[in-house]
């Protein structure tokens, strides 16, 4: 079935066919919102088949389509987000987070710095700091290494090697990847290798 489960709980699953797995930053506003909706007394909330199911039906739908539907599966997440939340869950209301977002975006492989993102949008580094985790819930480095995951799991996905994918994402090696992806998700990266 179907299920939420709070933030910094150790769980295991055990899946048999598709699965479909929404990460949601617990600091960030969206994680914040389902947090305050959702989780009272327990940290596993059980859903009923009729609160996701017909978004569930569309994202298994969307994940069958290649190439991928980036911008489809990612409205489908937003969509998830405002049920659980019970509500819509404002996105980033300052264009220089998103500048910031946007600068750093295509420089994934190269090293990227605060203080290189701050100055792109006239921004002090402290500034930048303080207003990227106060919109985002994220720090600047966790927000960077959350895109570089979510590209190698990309180019993975394509079919390519961990190591290939660890290096086109910004990684030092297959094995830092590999330790982050454990550290991020509690199974081996090669997994997502496994058909």
């Amino acid at each position: 079935g179907d299920a939420v489960v709070a933030p910094d709980v150790d769980h295991v699953f055990v899946a048999v066919g598709r699965i479909a797995i929404l990460f949601v930053e617990p600091e960030s506003r969206a994680g914040r919102a389902i947090a305050k909706a959702l989780f009272g007394d327990g940290a596993l909330v059980p859903l009923a088949p009729d609160v996701l199911g017909d978004l569930i039906a569309r994202l298994d739908e969307a994940g069958r389509i290649t190439p991928v539907n980036e911008p489809a599966l990612e409205e489908i997440g937003r969509q998830m987000v405002q049920r659980l939340a019970g509500r819509a869950v404002a996105s980033l209301p300052d264009m220089r987070v998103r500048k910031m977002m946007d600068h750093v975006a295509g420089r994934l492989d190269a090293g990227i710095t605060l203080a290189a993102a701050a100055k792109a949008v006239g921004l002090s580094a402290g500034r930048a700091r303080h207003l990227f985790v106060e919109q985002t819930g994220l720090p600047f480095r966790s927000y960077i290494l959350w895109l570089r995951m979510t590209k190698a799991v990309a180019i993975m996905s394509a079919g390519r090697s961990l190591t290939d994918a660890a290096h086109e994402a910004g990684f030092a090696d297959s094995a830092h990847f590999s330790r982050t992806f454990r550290r991020m998700f509690g199974l081996p990266a090669a997994a997502l290798q496994i058909s």
